[in-house]
């Protein structure tokens, strides 16, 4: 087990090799992200509308 100055000397030289995301970068995932999970929203809703479509009308067509 190493002693804490040796363990906050590796963490200082480990944390010193991350490769940081720039601000552009960040900001494209971001609308990226956003765009993705509209169309996800969009498209389940549709699906969820097709599915209550098609079940009301089997149920009134099964009920007549």
């Amino acid at each position: 087990m190493a002693n804490p100055v040796q363990f906050i000397s590796q963490v200082r030289a480990e944390v010193g090799k991350i490769t940081w995301p720039t601000r552009r970068e960040v900001i494209t995932t971001t609308v990226m992200v956003f765009i993705m999970a509209t169309l996800a929203s969009v498209f389940f809703f549709l699906v969820d509308l097709a599915i209550k479509t098609g079940l009301s009308g089997l149920i009134h067509f099964v009920g007549s």
